[in-house]
């Protein structure tokens, strides 16, 4: 089945997505967003939201205190028995990537955009008229534009060319219902853990449910026998911190959300070949490695900012990738030199050592990992 032609497709219904669907709609334009979930689902973030996130997310119409987001407004570096507290220069929030992905698709269809959802894009395909989408046999879409926001997934036929980028990391997601004493202990902070191999981050989201996110080398996830229960076993012993605070929480999954072989440090370079017409966001543009959490903001400011370039200059996906690659570039490359560090004992001490002896260092990451102010107010002015 043929369904006509579309002015313009969003594959994908997630930050990126959503965003521009909201974006191109409230400006009048016609937009249909193919979501391959039937409904929003849990996925492997931190889910913490920047201060630039929670501004693109008010410009969305996306009330935070109305869906239950947490408050974070301090740092916790914790590496065995160590920790270090600091304020962070922002008040952070957390909610669940399941609520948020919700909220936003329901504010994109409430502006006037078409979501079809529980159906997948199988293959990508382009040519001098325009770009057809195929979803399955005998069901395709012609589409004059495709925004791909299909998160980590690569869609056949439009692949990311990942060369250069970390592929050797594992991320794990998981919720917890931790214990009252606990609870009121991580209540406004988010607590980033440094262990061999990798990193956790835990937090509270909406309704009192703890986030832990952790990040572990392939090569540390095999040592362990590739079992889950056995890794956090020797992550908790590596720093009895995590081990209290989950001694007797009480997962809210039967089993961790997992993915494997993270692109961390990928940035999509504009490549003359690649049709006008494709735009790539969110994490088909670039991938930031999550230490940062800056990882959402991002993706909204790539949704943005395409349907601010779509509405002022049509196809010119050319125009789109130049400016974003300049808008995140330095983000994902400092982001990707401490990804590096704290993956290695001498990182991590170098990292620990840094923060007792200048506090603010933490801050003034934090600052410089962050889409800069000048590129959101170009992108919210002139949408």
């Amino acid at each position: 089945m043929s369904r006509g032609r579309e002015e313009v497709v969003i594959v994908g219904g997630g930050l990126a997505g959503a965003s521009a669907a909201s974006t191109l709609a409230d400006a009048g334009r016609p937009v249909l967003v193919i979501e391959r979930d039937a409904e929003a689902r849990h996925k492997v973030c931190g889910e913490f939201l920047s201060i630039e996130a929670q501004t693109y997310l008010s410009h969305l119409g996306i009330d935070l205190d109305a869906v239950g987001a947490s408050r974070i407004s301090r740092l916790r570096l914790v590496r065995k028995l160590k920790l270090i507290e600091v304020e962070l220069p922002f008040v952070a929030r957390g909610l669940s990537r399941r609520v948020l992905d919700e909220a936003l698709l329901r504010e994109a269809e409430a502006r006037g955009a078409r979501i079809l959802r529980g159906r997948a894009v199988r293959s990508i395909s382009t040519d001098h008229s325009g770009v057809a989408i195929d979803m399955g046999p005998g069901d395709s879409i012609a589409a004059g534009s495709v925004l791909l926001a299909s998160g980590k997934h690569d869609v056949r036929g439009v692949k990311r060319t990942s060369s250069g980028a970390m592929n050797d990391l594992i991320g794990f997601k998981l919720h917890y219902r931790m214990a009252r004493n606990e609870r009121q202990d991580l209540d406004g902070a988010v607590e980033v853990i440094l262990f061999r191999g990798g990193y956790a981050g835990l937090q509270m989201v909406e309704q009192d449910i703890a986030n832990l996110c952790l990040v572990v080398s392939r090569q540390r996830f095999e040592q362990v026998g590739k079992n889950w229960d056995d890794l956090l076993s020797s992550i908790t012993d590596e720093c009895p911190h995590l081990g209290e605070r989950l001694q007797c929480a009480r997962a809210l999954f039967e089993r961790p959300l997992s993915i494997f072989q993270i692109p961390y440090g990928f940035l999509h370079g504009p490549d003359r070949d690649e049709p006008q017409g494709l735009f790539r966001l969110g994490d088909q543009v670039g991938v930031i490695p999550s230490f940062t959490g800056e990882g959402m903001s991002i993706a909204l400011h790539s949704g943005c900012l395409a349907a601010s370039i779509y509405l002022d200059h049509g196809q010119a996906a050319s125009i789109f990738h130049h400016r974003v690659r300049s808008d995140i570039g330095r983000s994902i490359r400092l982001a990707s030199t401490l990804n590096s560090a704290v993956r290695h004992a001498a990182g991590q001490q170098a990292i620990f050592r840094l923060s007792r002896l200048w506090p603010g260092a933490m801050r003034h990451v934090a600052a410089l990992t962050r889409v800069q102010e000048a590129s959101m107010h170009n992108v919210l002015f002139a949408s």
